[in-house]
C-alpha cells in the first residue's frame, strides 16, 4: 500500500524537500516584508509611540521627506516623530560638543576672579600690617582709606565701572589730612570746626601741595597697567560664556530638519535600520544646518586670540602680583616724602589753606628716631610673605587655561566635522546617500558659511540666523574695543621672531618643574612636551592626549593707552622685594 501510494523512495523524498524549500521561501519573503527592525529602532531611540510603527510596510503611503519608490515602513506620523527626535539629537549632540568648551571658559573664568581677589585681599592685609606696625599715630584713622581703596580695586576686577586712577587719588585725598596733623607736624590736630575745616581744605588741595611726591602716581600707573589687562580677561572670558550660550539653543530650520531626517532616519523607511551616511553627504547637510554659527569662525578665532594674549599680559612676567604687592612700599615711600619735606609741606599749607595756628612741630629738624623709624620700615618683611604658591598661582593658571584653548580655536568651522564623526559616518564600500545606497558620495561637498551654501546639494539656506548673527555682531564688537584699549595685543611681530624659550630678555620662560615644565639645556629635555610639527613650526601635546595642538605663541608687552613705563620698580626698596620674592619663587627647584 504504501508502494502504491509512493511507488519510489526518491520521488516521495523529492515531494517532500519541495515542499519544505517552498514554506523557507515564504517565511524568509514574509521575513523581508516585515518592519520589524524598524520598530526594533524606533522604540529604543525613542523616538515615539511605536502603534505608530506598521507591522508591515505598505505601498500606498504619502510621504513628505522620506519618498521613495516601492513598500515603505514609514507613514506620515512616523515622519513628524522623526522630526521632532532628529531636533533633539542634534542639539544635544551639540550641547556636548559645547559643554566641554562652555566649562573651560567658566571654569577659569572663576579661578582667575578667585585669584584676582587673593592676591587684592593679600596686599591689603600687607599694607594695614605697614601701617599698624610703623605708622601707629595714623593707623586707625587710615585703616577705613585703605579698606575703600582695596574695595574699588576688587569692584573694578570684577568689570564694574570703576577707575583705579581715581581711587588712589582718593585714597591719598583722604590720606593727606592725616599725614599732616599726625606725622609733619604731631600734636596739630585741630577739634570741632576748625579741625574739618583743615581736612576739607588738604583734601581738596593735596594734588596740588603734591606732599606725597611721585609716588601716588606711580603706583596709580603700574595699578591701571597691570589690573588693566586683568579685567579685559575677566570681561573676555564672561563674553565667551555668552557666545557659547547663544550657541546651545540654536534654532534650526525647516529645511536643516527635513534633511537630517532624510540623511537620519529616511533609510529606515525601507528597513536600513543600521546603514550610515557617507561623509560628503553629512557634512553637506550639517555645513548647511550650521551655516550661520560657522559665520562665527573667524570673530571667534580672532576672540581666542586675545585671550591668548591678555593672559600673557596678566600672567606671563608676574606684573600683576608685583603691582598689588608694591602698593605696600609706594605707601611707605609717600609717607616718607612727606616726613623728609615737612617743613615745605608745612609752609605751601599755610598759603594755600591759611589755618595753621602756631609753630608746626614738622617746622623743627625731623629727630633721627623718626628718620631712622621710617627708612628701617621700607625694607621690613610682610607680616605674611607672598609664598610660592601666591606668585605662581597665576602662571599655572595661564598654562593650563592656554594649552587646552588650543583645541577650540576653530570650534564653529570643524562643529560639523565633530557631528558627522558622532553619526559614525562612512566613506567606503556603501554608505547612505539620501536617496539610497552607494558606493560612494557623488555629490559636491561645499564649504564651511552662509556664502559657501548657495552651491549645497541637499540642504537650501534661505536667511542667515538672526540670534547668530547678533552674536557675531556682538564678539566682533568687543574684539575691536579690546584692540582699542590694548593695542599692543595686535603687534606680533615684535615677539613672533623670539625663540619659543626665551623672553625678550633672552631669559627662558616661566616654567617650573612643578607645572611639568623641564629646563632648557639644549633644548633636548623638552622633547617629551613638544615637537616639531611636519612644517617646522613647534607644537605641543596634551598630557593623556596623542593630537598636537599649537604651541602658545609669546605676546608682546601690553600697555593701556595714555600709560608710559613703570618706574616704581627701579627704586632700590622695590628692588629688594622683587629679588626676595624671586628667591622665595625658586626656593622649589
Amino acid at each position: 500500500m504504501s508502494r502504491g501510494t509512493c511507488p519510489r523512495v526518491n520521488s516521495c523524498g523529492f515531494l517532500w524537500i519541495l515542499s519544505a524549500a517552498l514554506f523557507a521561501v515564504k517565511v524568509v519573503d514574509v521575513d523581508a516584508y516585515s518592519c520589524h527592525e524598524v520598530r526594533t529602532a524606533f522604540q529604543l531611540r525613542q523616538i515615539g509611540p511605536l502603534h505608530r510603527v506598521p507591522e508591515t510596510p505598505g505601498t500606498d503611503v504619502d510621504l513628505l521627506v522620506c519618498k521613495h519608490q516601492g513598500p515603505s515602513c514609514c507613514t506620515r506620523k512616523m515622519e513628524e516623530s522623526y522630526q521632532f527626535a532628529v531636533k533633539r539629537e542634534t542639539l544635544q549632540n551639540i550641547g556636548s560638543y559645547s559643554f566641554e568648551l562652555k566649562y573651560l571658559i567658566s571654569g577659569h573664568a572663576d579661578a582667575f576672579q578667585d585669584t584676582f581677589q587673593y592676591l587684592i585681599s593679600f596686599s591689603q592685609g600687607h599694607l594695614s600690617s605697614l601701617l599698624e606696625g610703623t605708622y601707629s599715630p595714623l593707623s586707625r584713622r587710615a585703616l577705613p582709606h585703605v579698606n575703600q581703596l582695596f574695595s574699588s580695586l576688587s569692584l573694578y576686577m570684577r568689570g564694574a565701572n570703576v577707575s583705579v586712577e581715581a581711587a588712589v587719588n582718593r585714597f591719598f585725598d583722604s590720606l593727606f589730612p592725616l599725614v599732616y596733623t599726625r606725622l609733619v607736624n604731631p600734636g596739630m590736630e585741630g577739634r570741632g570746626s576748625e579741625g574739618n575745616e583743615r581736612a576739607d581744605c588738604l583734601r581738596m588741595t593735596r594734588q596740588d601741595i603734591n606732599p606725597f611726591g611721585p609716588h601716588p602716581a606711580t603706583m596709580a600707573q603700574e595699578l591701571s597697567e597691570a589690573l588693566g589687562a586683568g579685567r579685559q580677561l575677566g570681561l573676555a572670558l564672561e563674553e565667551g560664556l555668552e557666545v557659547m550660550n547663544a550657541t546651545e539653543h540654536l534654532s534650526l530650520s525647516k529645511e536643516c530638519i527635513k534633511g537630517l531626517v532624510k540623511m537620519v532616519y529616511c533609510s529606515h523607511c525601507r528597513g536600513l535600520t543600521l546603514i550610515k551616511p557617507c561623509v560628503g553627504y553629512c557634512l553637506n547637510v550639517l555645513r548647511g544646518c550650521l551655516a550661520s554659527a560657522a559665520e562665527l569662525d573667524q570673530p571667534w578665532r580672532r576672540y581666542t586670540g586675545f585671550l591668548e594674549q591678555l593672559t600673557h599680559a596678566v600672567a606671563g612676567h608676574h606684573s600683576l602680583e608685583l603691582a598689588l604687592l608694591g602698593v605696600r612700599d609706594h605707601v611707605n615711600e609717600a609717607l616718607l616724602y612727606a616726613q623728609l619735606h615737612g617743613p615745605l609741606i608745612t609752609a605751601t599749607v599755610d598759603k594755600v589753606c591759611g589755618l595753621s595756628t602756631g609753630e608746626p612741630t614738622s617746622m623743627q629738624p625731623t629727630t633721627p628716631e623718626v628718620t631712622t623709624s621710617t627708612v628701617t620700615s621700607s625694607t621690613l618683611p610682610p607680616s605674611a610673605p607672598p609664598s610660592e604658591q601666591l606668585l605662581g598661582q597665576l602662571a599655572h593658571l595661564r598654562r593650563e587655561f592656554l594649552m587646552y584653548l588650543q583645541r577650540y580655536k576653530s570650534f564653529f568651522a570643524a562643529l560639523p566635522e565633530m557631528l558627522c564623526e558622532g553619526e559614525n559616518v562612512v566613506d567606503d564600500s556603501t554608505c547612505w546617500s539620501g536617496d539610497d545606497v552607494v558606493e560612494s558620495y557623488t555629490g559636491r561637498v561645499v564649504g564651511n558659511g552662509l556664502q559657501a551654501q548657495r552651491q549645497n546639494p541637499e540642504v537650501k539656506v534661505r536667511s542667515p540666523n538672526p540670534t547668530l548673527a547678533q552674536v557675531k555682531e556682538r564678539l566682533e564688537r568687543f574684539n575691536q574695543e579690546t584692540q582699542e584699549s590694548f593695542p599692543g595685543l595686535g603687534q606680533r611681530e615684535a615677539w613672533e621672531e623670539l625663540g619659543s624659550g626665551e623672553t625678550e630678555e633672552g631669559s627662558a620662560t616661566d616654567c617650573d618643574d612643578e607645572d611639568g615644565c623641564q629646563a632648557s639645556g639644549d633644548g633636548k629635555d623638552k622633547t617629551s612636551h613638544t615637537e616639531a610639527s611636519s612644517d617646522g613650526k613647534p607644537t605641543a601635546r596634551k598630557p593623556g592626549n596623542d593630537g598636537p595642538f599649537e604651541s602658545p605663541q609669546r605676546p608682546p608687552l601690553v600697555r593701556v593707552i595714555g600709560g608710559s613705563l613703570p618706574s616704581g620698580l627701579a627704586m632700590p626698596w622695590s628692588l629688594a622685594l622683587l629679588l626676595a620674592v624671586l628667591g622665595m619663587q625658586w626656593t622649589l627647584l
